[in-house]
């Protein structure tokens, strides 16, 4: 399957020309158009959009759903090609410069292609991100390499065949590390794998990732378990923090260089003399949420201002009954300027509105 498809080719077409046209007008009326920056009371600035595209995915991992699946939302329920198009070219407009899709699994969409070709056409957007679980990426990298794909995470949590079954409940593992390894050998400029680290279950496997360092410039990002699983069992000891992380890595190793990396990545480093870096983010820990620069939209159209949000913003409604530009821009900015100070105070606002990270977008 080809995930550009000729039926979506007419939608896409009029909707680059309608970009053109608006970016041709804008620019020519630039003194009178003004588009605020996104801010919210701590005075934090958010220019990086995490927008799923789906919530559909073939891994059942453990600390994401229950191994039958979800309830998953109807395609008519979820934001479509245009709606998506209509989003990306507010936010720009608002100051996101960074787009990173998520879902459930994007590469399940068959539009992925078309959506990033049309957030590299906007005006302000200097980079278009993925995530995945690099089951399809082999098959795919090529035309994401054409659309412009400015970098890759892939959520690998082992390198071992039957702990990447258990986590899954798929097999799987050879398709992933083909797909990192064609991904590593493109011209997509930042690869990035993501590790979610357990105690008591990939925990001896720490110097496996950052042995992938070594010759390969990509970055190994350790993750704190985040409670979006279906059975808790981040609350069974298998909680493996940061700090414990980045003294169990220093343990084993010669040389640990600090060495900068992305907002999120609190411990950056590089080790030895390695080619790439090895990060370790506290998701669940929290202790970055003064930097916060990014807000979600889930797969059908609810802006979330933080992950751990219980508030929701109807987008798709408000696009679908008619809304302005000018009046969803401004739902924008009212729900960021209502964000917490951190994930704590977010979490504790009210009950979980969804049941599982697939529905929220990675």
């Amino acid at each position: 399957m080809n995930l550009e498809t000729d039926s979506l080719a007419p939608v896409i077409g009029k909707r680059m020309a309608l970009v053109k046209q608006l970016n041709k007008s804008l620019k020519c009326e630039s003194s009178q158009m003004i588009h605020p920056s996104i801010q919210d009371q701590f005075g934090r600035t958010f220019n990086y959009l995490r927008l799923a595209l789906n919530e559909q995915c073939n891994l059942r991992c453990m600390y994401c759903m229950p191994e039958e699946g979800i309830n998953f939302r109807s395609e008519e329920k979820l934001l479509s090609t245009n709606e998506i198009f209509q989003l990306f070219y507010l936010t720009s407009k608002m100051g996101v410069s960074k787009i990173r899709l998520t879902g459930g699994e994007p590469l399940l969409r068959k539009d992925l292609v078309p959506i990033i070709q049309f957030a590299n056409s906007l005006d302000g957007v200097e980079s278009i991100h993925l995530t995945t679980n690099g089951l399809l990426l082999l098959k795919y990298i090529h035309e994401l390499e054409s659309a412009g794909l400015s970098g890759i995470n892939i959520s690998l949590d082992t390198l071992e065949s039957n702990k990447y079954k258990t986590i899954t409940r798929r097999d799987g593992l050879i398709s992933v590390l083909d797909g990192l390894d064609k991904a590593i050998k493109s011209s997509i400029r930042s690869i990035k794998l993501n590790v979610v680290a357990m105690r008591d279950f990939n925990d001896d496997e720490l110097m496996d990732f950052v042995a992938l360092t070594k010759e390969n410039d990509i970055t190994v990002r350790f993750i704190e378990l985040m409670p979006f699983d279906s059975h808790q069992i981040w609350k069974t000891g298998k909680f493996y923090g940061a700090d414990h992380i980045v003294e169990d890595i220093m343990n084993q190793v010669d040389e640990l260089s600090p060495i900068g990396g992305s907002r999120t990545e609190h411990h950056v480093f590089q080790v030895n003399d390695y080619k790439g870096k090895v990060a370790v983010i506290p998701a669940y820990s929290r202790s970055l949420c003064g930097e916060c620069n990014r807000f979600r939209i889930t797969a059908d159209g609810k802006l979330l201002n933080c992950l751990y949000s219980q508030d929701e913003t109807n987008l798709r409604d408000a696009m679908r009954i008619g809304k302005t530009d000018i009046e969803i821009e401004d739902m924008i900015r009212n729900t960021m300027k209502k964000k917490y100070k951190d994930g704590w105070e977010a979490q504790n606002q009210g009950n979980d509105n969804r049941e599982s990270m697939t529905q929220i977008g990675g």
